[in-house]
């Protein structure tokens, strides 16, 4: 028998006709084995996807794979070729942008959020959409060895072979921990991801239709101009309140080093070029005279005035507030962190039922219980 008849046997004498009603799309999805809640499922997590029983196959491709019941000359998973969704190119469409257009990630740890930045006609990055974030672990601060749980903070930069198409949670993409400074500090940890899901050892998770969408994104972009885009990954958003709330952390001077890079992207809607030296961070410097990550730094200083003036700004603003003692106490974390939007869905429908909202194979829930108390305000004694 060849590869091809025993495909047809699977799959049963299905057309390749676009289905046009709810009630033929449940009818022949049916004839290759889908139930009838998992079509509901395809139509949340895929609503862009013409309703062709080829397309459907596709989308169920891994779970024939599991059962030996497949067609070897398709024996790939389509889910990193998957488009970028219909509505997501409309309003890229509206902002001036094209999928091949570079893009910048920022994550922010506290606020449980990761944005999707995307240059426009004017040059310039603009935002395209911020995504909830289901699970992140570990705490506020840095990564520094494997087996602590914490997700990285820093600037990476993510070319196209980092892209996981085959990931076990849907999709995702390395940030490519170590980085070089991360190297020559002697931090250790690897596949440190965005995906897909709701759990988290290290990484961000952002629920599978997040980051099908994500994953779609850059992968268009990278096949334009842009060889890499940078992801700045942050514990909070940096303000100067966030800043003095957060003023005693040991990561504080990590901290300062990295606010520059926020508050460069925040002005120009540019990435700031990424230089090491003197075992930390620093930005639009030019060429150094080492390459290496801990060799004493120069007499650098920033070049831009108005991130000169905005950090002065927030420094000012940050000593007011410690001065005036109006500063609220630091939040502190068990393990990690959710979106409120999430917390509350698995405050009131329990662990389950969001994995299975938030992974197309369900995916349970890391640390739920932890999920429910971090953030958390210590006491005062």
């Amino acid at each position: 028998m060849t590869d091809e008849q025993e495909s047809e046997v699977c799959l049963g004498t299905v057309d390749t006709e676009a289905v046009q009603s709810k009630a033929n799309l449940v009818e022949k999805a049916k004839k290759i084995g889908f139930k009838s809640a998992e079509i509901d499922e395809l139509k949340r997590l895929y609503p862009d996807l013409k309703r062709t029983t080829s397309n459907l196959f596709l989308l169920i491709l891994p779970a024939f794979l599991a059962t030996g019941c497949v067609l070897t000359t398709l024996d790939v998973d389509t889910r990193g070729k998957q488009p970028i969704p219909s509505k997501l190119v409309r309003e890229m469409e509206s902002k001036s942008m094209s999928p091949s257009d570079p893009i910048l990630v920022r994550i922010f740890k506290q606020e449980s959020e990761l944005e999707v930045w995307k240059r426009d006609k004017s040059g310039k990055m603009a935002l395209l959409k911020t995504y909830p974030m289901c699970r992140w672990s570990g705490k506020l601060g840095p990564k520094k060895k494997t087996g602590d749980r914490q997700a990285p903070e820093g600037i990476y930069h993510v070319s196209a072979s980092m892209l996981n198409p085959k990931s076990k949670y849907h999709l995702s993409f390395n940030l490519g921990y170590p980085n070089r400074l991360e190297s020559a500090l002697g931090y250790t940890g690897d596949a440190l991801m965005v995906h897909g899901a709701c759990s988290s050892s290290g990484c961000f998770a952002i629920t599978d239709e997040a980051v099908g969408e994500v994953y779609a994104v850059a992968r268009e972009a990278l096949k334009g101009e842009q060889n890499s885009f940078q992801v700045q990954s942050f514990p909070f958003r940096m303000t100067p309140e966030n800043m003095a709330k957060n003023s005693s952390d040991p990561n504080y001077r990590f901290w300062q080093d990295i606010k520059v890079a926020y508050d460069f992207f925040e002005i120009k809607k540019r990435q700031p070029s990424v230089s090491y030296c003197g075992g930390r961070y620093v930005f639009e410097t030019g060429p150094l005279s080492s390459a290496n990550p801990l060799a004493v730094c120069p007499a650098i200083g920033i070049s831009d005035p108005q991130v000169l003036a905005k950090l002065i700004e927030d420094d000012e603003k940050i000593n007011t507030l410690l001065r005036t003692g109006e500063v609220t106490i630091a939040y502190q974390y068990s393990d990690g962190g959710m979106h409120p939007a999430f917390r509350r869905q698995l405050k009131l429908t329990g662990a389950k039922t969001l994995a299975k909202r938030t992974s197309f194979s369900a995916v349970p829930i890391s640390r739920p219980n932890a999920a429910l108390s971090d953030p958390y305000s210590p006491s005062i004694e």
